[in-house]
């Protein structure tokens, strides 16, 4: 199984992960998606730069706006809380600053860079986009369909938090740094590269927080911060000897929306390492590590693995629209499940109706549930556990006369198979103006030639 292990032993940011999963790719994939992120918002410029901590080499990321970048520190023992702020560059006064990408404006360094969400105040009008705004924004760009979809999930995720941490309805929550357009970079890099690896899971280690303290509109808050202390509850993290904000919100929102489980590191044939950079020093190395390989029984040989137990959701429908059923399955795969499905029934009084079925992992199946109860005119769903075998898959991207496509390919118990993944053969097709399944040929045989 394509298994992607992030460490976060230094926590987590949202250039730092773009950096470690940049570092996975080639130069030709890495030199293609920062030419995809150039054109991606107007205005704001991404680049990656070869940078080291404590010996230790890798990508750091720098994202600016109309050339500019904003850096702040974080707060430390004694010193004057006032003056803890300071800027890379001057702001101009008296304009309306879109692209902020800071979200404790006062008291920490872009070492863990730059996601944080509260009030900036430092005498120049900052723009305070709404939930509505960032979806708007989301939704305007050139990204595949599961891109945005992933990006406004993590969105979703910090509004929850921020509303929690404010006290207020998601509806009235701004966001002064988050939804900016260099955060909406931040954020739709790391949902790009997801979606570019295509690991099959995600493991998470127990997440670093960070201790002291943090400066921001409100006055000096505590680490974790609060919509990061909200977003972590019920997962694995602890603080240290560190001081200083190792776990931003945003990088805790990516964090938990891209995790199938949070745990030390799985048996795993590694292929990759990818290690992203902060601009922070401290007495241990700033630095997120990744690991791209695969794990899973037998995987050395090519062989299907058992891969643990997964758990099927099922409740009868007859009572519901094509478009409401349609609507839960959407929201039930939005929410981690595996796969969803309806299969034709008759229930009492020869009615017609569906079966929705729901395949998730157990550790999903309480959220998914409720979702299935909320959303549908059931009022009960079954439930019941199996062991599940799949093949050892791996997505690799091949080169045919109609461009580049990327091709899954499984082998185990003596079978082999390949499959051009959909999006990529169906854009390919509809330039060239050639039937799918040539396109899907053409990238099979590529990959036989490998």
């Amino acid at each position: 199984m394509k298994t992607l292990y992030i460490e976060c032993t230094m926590g987590a940011a949202g250039d730092m992960l773009t950096a470690a999963l940049l570092d996975l790719l080639s130069e030709e994939q890495r030199a293609e998606f920062l030419h995809t992120m150039e054109h991606l918002i107007p205005g704001v410029a991404m680049t990656a730069h070869p940078a080291e901590k404590c010996g230790i080499h890798g990508l750091q990321m720098q994202v600016t706006v109309k050339g500019q970048e904003e850096e702040s520190r974080d707060v430390h023992p004694g010193e004057d809380q006032q003056t803890a702020h300071v800027h890379s560059h001057d702001h101009e006064h008296g304009h309306e600053h879109h692209h902020h990408d800071h979200d404790y404006p006062h008291g920490h360094d872009h070492g863990h860079e730059h996601e944080h969400h509260h009030d900036h105040e430092h005498g120049h009008h900052h723009h305070h986009a709404t939930m509505a705004w960032v979806e708007d924004t989301i939704n305007g760009l050139e990204l595949p369909v599961e891109v945005k979809r992933k990006a406004l999930m993590v969105y979703e995720s910090i509004a929850q938090a921020e509303s929690a941490a404010h006290g207020c309805p998601v509806s009235q929550i701004h966001f002064h740094e988050v939804g900016a357009l260099d955060a909406v970079a931040d954020v739709t890099a790391v949902c790009l590269l997801m979606h570019l690896l295509a690991p099959e899971q995600v493991v998470v280690s127990p997440v670093h927080l960070g201790s002291g303290q943090v400066r921001c509109a409100h006055g000096v808050l505590p680490v974790p911060a609060p919509a990061t202390a909200y977003l972590m509850r019920g997962l694995p993290c602890y603080t240290g000897s560190i001081r200083g904000e190792l776990c931003t919100p945003t990088g805790a929102a990516l964090l938990k929306t891209f995790a199938d489980r949070f745990a030390p590191m799985p048996v795993m044939t590694t292929q990759a390492v990818g290690i992203g950079v902060g601009k922070k020093d401290f007495e241990a190395a700033n630095i997120l590590r990744v690991f791209l390989g695969e794990s899973g029984e037998a995987q050395g040989a090519g062989q299907a693995s058992v891969n643990g137990e997964v758990a099927e959701l099922c409740c009868n429908l007859d009572d519901m629209t094509g478009e409401a059923v349609a609507y839960v399955s959407e929201l039930l795969l939005e929410a981690g499940a595996l796969d969803v499905y309806t299969v034709p029934i008759q229930m009492k009084k020869g009615r017609p109706a569906v079966m929705l079925c729901c395949l998730c992992r157990p550790d999903r199946q309480p959220q998914l549930t409720r979702i299935m109860l909320e959303h549908t005119t059931s009022w009960g769903v079954r439930s019941h556990r199996m062991q599940r075998c799949t093949l050892a898959t791996r997505i690799l991207p091949v080169k045919t006369k109609y461009g580049k496509i990327r091709v899954k390919q499984g082998r185990g118990f003596g079978v082999e198979k390949c499959k051009a993944e959909y999006a990529d053969a169906a854009q390919a097709a509809k330039k060239a103006g050639v039937p799918l399944c040539k396109v899907q040929r053409a990238a099979c045989k590529a990959l036989k030639k490998r």
